[in-house]
């Protein structure tokens, strides 16, 4: 039999491991406060802050078009994301578990204390952060078949794509999924994100085919002053997209926004200066895709890389994201007509890799020790494994919506604009 004494010392034991315990799953009120704050940043990259950027790059007939679809795929995935997006994306999949999460559905067991696993958030806030993950990604991908999809076409194509590619990348690299297990190192999204919504974007320009006139006739956007406008919501809304992703308001959170910052000016620069040792003049919608470029490529680096990197980051992303832009328009000649591929899905696939290097405490980084050699295998195998099944998908995704709804508005609705032929409607009446 136990003696009084050890069975004190156990009891007491217990119950100090009990308050351990339920400590662990208090929430914080610094890292609650800090991720509801960074996931209204994020809701608002895509509204009004992507909406704006790609609506002044559209030709004035189809600026309202583009508004319409970015907010309507803002709805849409909020209500499938509480289906059955965040169920496939970060439930426990049992078996199945490094492949894809089934449970969850409908919020099912996500209460009012609900602690998420392994943070001192409450699991709605970590659900309304994923969420605007999940928003912005299928938005992304309206630049490249913009002026001409049709709406019925788009919110089918936004909704399947959400449960088809985006919840299982998702899940792999975040949710406890295969690539996790393989310590991929994604910070916020290089491959969940942008790379996945730049193969997306490239497969759905090559399905859907040029706009008429393109490349021959000049389609310039109509209105740069919503583009900046958009552009400076964005620089500003990615300091929740990344240093939220720390999930905490501690020093993580701190270095992760400024080498987003690093990283952004770094790429207006050197986009700028290629335009304007090229052309004689610099351009503001230069300047700013090259922001765009910068803060896509840190991305997946901004909770593992010191401002140096940062610095090498984001003026690489600006050359290479500049002379991808070049190349898949005038020499492949295809339409992505917002240059989606060449920004994003570059930018995604070069930050990714270049996490393995400047994330090397070798290189002044914060996430390894060594093996740099070894951690770059893993980081293309995700790019790998993500640009197979987003292509291999998006593409079976836009056949059966063609064979469901069509795909493409006819050449008459094209020549008047998406405005007014799907919405009825005018982005000016002056």
């Amino acid at each position: 039999m136990l003696s009084r004494y050890k069975i004190t010392a156990i009891s007491f034991l217990l119950l100090l491991f009990g308050a351990v315990s339920s400590q662990a799953q208090e929430i914080n009120p610094a890292d609650t406060g800090w991720v509801l704050t960074s996931t209204a940043l994020v809701l608002f990259m895509t509204l009004p802050g992507l909406a704006l950027f790609y609506g002044g790059l559209v030709r004035s007939k189809n600026v309202l078009s583009v508004l319409m679809q970015c907010f309507a795929i803002a709805c849409l995935i909020s209500i499938l994301w509480m289906a059955v997006g965040y169920g496939l994306a970060f439930g426990d999949g049992g078996g199945l578990q490094a492949f894809i999460g089934l449970d969850r559905f409908l919020m099912r067991g996500v209460e009012l204390e609900s602690v998420r696993p392994a943070t001192t958030i409450p699991e709605t806030v970590f659900f309304m952060f994923q969420m605007t993950f999940a928003i912005i990604t299928p938005a992304l991908v309206v630049g490249a078949f913009a002026e001409r999809m049709k709406f019925s076409a788009v919110l089918l194509f936004a909704g399947l794509w959400l449960i088809l590619v985006y919840a299982p990348i998702c899940h792999w690299v975040w949710g406890g999924g295969w690539l996790q297990q393989l310590n991929l190192l994604d910070f916020a999204g290089g491959t969940v994100v942008h790379v996945n919504a730049g193969v997306a974007a490239i497969v759905a320009a090559i399905v859907m085919g040029n706009r008429k006139g393109f490349p021959e006739t000049a389609m310039a956007p109509h209105n740069m002053t919503l583009t900046v406008a958009g552009a400076a919501m964005l620089w500003v809304g990615w300091f929740g997209f990344n240093a939220g992703s720390a999930l905490t308001a501690g020093y993580s959170a701190g270095m992760a926004m400024t080498v987003t910052h690093i990283s952004a000016a770094a790429g207006s620069l050197s986009w700028m200066m290629i335009e304007w040792v090229k052309h004689g003049k610099p351009s503001v919608l230069g300047i700013v895709t090259g922001m765009v470029a910068g803060l896509g490529t840190i991305t997946p680096a901004s909770g593992f890389v010191q401002p140096s990197g940062a610095l090498v980051i984001g003026l690489t992303a600006g050359i290479v994201c500049y002379y991808a832009t070049q190349h898949i328009k005038r020499k492949l000649k295809i339409d992505d007509s917002l240059d989606v591929f060449p920004v994003h899905g570059v930018g995604g696939i070069l930050g990714t890799l270049l996490t393995a290097i400047f994330a090397a405490k070798s290189m002044g980084g914060l996430g390894l020790s060594d093996g740099i050699g070894k951690q770059l295998l893993v980081q293309l195998t995700g790019v790998v494994a993500t640009m197979i099944w987003c292509g291999a998908l998006t593409y079976l995704i836009l056949l059966a919506v063609r064979a469901f709804v069509g795909l493409r508005v006819s050449g008459e609705e094209e020549t008047q604009g998406l405005d007014l032929s799907l919405h009825d409607e005018r982005g000016y009446n002056l």
